[in-house]
């Protein structure tokens, strides 16, 4: 392997007129999406199959990707939703007894053009003080076509990423003789929120992310999961809307990510872009009642403005220890809670997985009210 592949040219092109010079893998082509950096030093496949990063150019900080190759049983979801893949180095002799392939032809399976040999480190610098940009990642001339891509890359916005990312008919997943019945919404989920639920004794009914109350309320779930998944939360006014109707079920809710600014937002809370959004396994989140810290895997680029939150529907749980951001909600008159981070943490820290205890106790609970 070395770091310095003979390949053809490929070029990043930033919103500011910044140029990158390095070699192409993946599939030849152009490729226009938002530029993001995560800081994940492992999970590389599962942060490619994120839908959450759907419409994204995704940067990886760390400097050799690839080393481990890749296989199925790692992917979150059934395929991958970047819009590009941008790295210092990737591995061209992987080795790993679980492996299936490598990176370089995962790309090409998924029809995705990737850009190696740059300064990962630089880019990053550039997105953390100046903040997210758009780009483009192309393998023809960028010099020759500097003007015409440009205009594109300033007029892209990321758009109908629900509606693009969520399964569009009911699924059912549960183990032998499941003890609860979980909803899980999907504005984009990762499989591995499944595979928590069910590990612990639930069946899981992934509806289609605009499935209204009336129709989920037919199902008679124990619980209700609304999803991580991609874009703008405010963009989602349908869906909001339909929460504000499922809050009226009284049915216990756990929302992770997305699910955690779209539940926050029906209930009068204000959402706002980060600069650079917080993405890796190593984001340090604070719990406010226990006070303990833990280290959290997170994937988003909006935050709940905790501020915004009226103290007399609920209290701001946990906060972002490097920047105080709204990390966590836990709702006083509504059988909810919602967090920011990924508890699921796949791949990342499992500090935070028993949150999903929680939610499972919180199910029993109310199981044990209706028995009596």
């Amino acid at each position: 392997m070395s770091l310095f592949k003979r390949g053809e040219k490929a070029y990043l092109l930033l919103a500011d007129g910044t140029i990158f010079e390095g070699l192409h893998f993946g599939i030849k082509g152009t490729a226009i999406g938002e530029v993001v950096f995560t800081t994940g030093m492992t999970a590389y496949q599962e942060t490619m199959t994120d839908p959450s990063y759907y419409g994204q150019l995704v940067t990886q900080t760390f400097p050799l990707i690839g080393n481990y190759g890749v296989n199925q049983a790692d992917n979150e979801s059934t395929q991958s939703y970047i819009s590009g893949y941008i790295v210092r180095e990737w591995c061209d002799t992987p080795s790993n007894f679980r492996m299936e392939g490598d990176i370089d032809s995962f790309l090409k399976e998924q029809n995705i053009v990737g850009i190696y040999n740059i300064d990962t480190r630089r880019l990053t610098r550039i997105i953390r003080e100046v903040g997210v940009m758009n780009g483009v990642i192309t393998t023809e001339d960028v010099y020759a076509k500097k003007e015409e891509l440009l205009t594109q890359v300033k007029r892209y916005v990321i758009q109908n990423a629900i509606s693009t990312v969520t399964g569009k008919k009911l699924r059912t997943y549960s183990n032998h003789n499941p003890r609860y019945r979980v909803a899980l919404y999907d504005f984009g989920y990762k499989r591995n929120i499944r595979e928590e639920l069910v590990k612990r004794s639930c069946e899981v009914i992934v509806l289609p992310a605009e499935t209204s109350a009336k129709e989920l309320e037919k199902l008679y779930p124990n619980g209700i999961m609304l999803s991580n998944g991609p874009g703008d939360p405010t963009e989602n006014q349908r869906i909001i809307q339909n929460i504000r109707d499922i809050v009226k079920l009284d049915i216990p809710i756990f929302g992770i990510c997305l699910g955690h600014q779209l539940m926050a937002l029906s209930q009068g809370c204000r959402t706002e872009k980060l600069k650079y959004g917080h993405r890796g396994a190593n984001q340090p989140v604070i719990d406010l009642n226990s006070h303990r810290t833990y280290v959290t895997s997170q994937n988003h680029g909006y935050a709940v403005v905790g501020d915004s939150l009226d103290p007399n529907i609920g209290c701001v749980s946990h906060i972002n220890a490097n920047d105080q951001t709204c990390e966590g909600i836990r709702y006083h008159n509504i059988n909810a809670f919602t967090v920011q981070f990924h508890p699921e943490a796949h791949g990342g820290p499992l500090d935070t997985a028993y949150l999903f205890d929680e939610f499972v106790a919180v199910m029993e609970k109310e199981k044990e009210k209706l028995c009596h």
